[in-house]
């Protein structure tokens, strides 16, 4: 069991699995110690598509998206068909989308056309958080509109995904 523990803490330090904790404090400061809770942990970390095959665990950006829109999975879809859980590039810049350079971070929000009404929300769509946050607002106004461009890759068949907002 302590094996166990200590990978699943490896895991999951950078973010919580639980709620939608995304503060990045350390699993072992969590309440973490019944069993039901370290069964939740495996069968998320089993469940994950992992980003990094070579190191065989998931990106600390992904922990973080998974856990933030544990509510709305097809957010966590689109993360992974707009950035592959990516909010930043290898030299640690922001992550700039291929088409338009204007879609920023793990989200690829519109800078161009949303940047000021994330200002306004006092959000900075160029820090993850700020990403994930101003997504989750245009989710609850727009549905899945907004990322109506990469649809054919997120609107695949998933099993237990559930109902999205058209």
């Amino acid at each position: 069991m302590f094996q166990l523990s200590t990978i699943i803490v490896t895991l999951l330090t950078a973010a919580s699995v639980q709620g939608a904790n995304i503060s990045g404090a350390p699993l072992a400061q969590q309440n973490t110690s019944t069993t039901s809770g370290v069964a939740k942990e495996i069968a998320l970390v089993n469940a994950m598509e992992l980003t990094d095959p070579a190191s065989k665990k998931p990106s600390d950006t992904e922990l973080k998206v998974r856990a933030y829109f544990s509510d709305i999975p097809v957010l966590i879809e689109i993360a992974r068909c707009e950035s592959t859980f990516r909010h930043t590039d290898k030299a640690g810049n922001i992550l700039r989308g291929s088409v338009t350079t204007d879609d920023l971070g793990v989200m690829q929000i519109n800078d161009y056309y949303h940047g000021d009404s994330a200002k306004k929300l006092g959000l900075d769509i160029t820090t993850l958080n700020g990403n994930m946050e101003y997504a989750r607002h245009l989710y609850e106004v727009y549905g899945t509109a907004p990322w109506k461009a990469s649809s054919k890759c997120w609107k695949k068949p998933t099993p237990g995904l559930l109902a999205d907002k058209q």
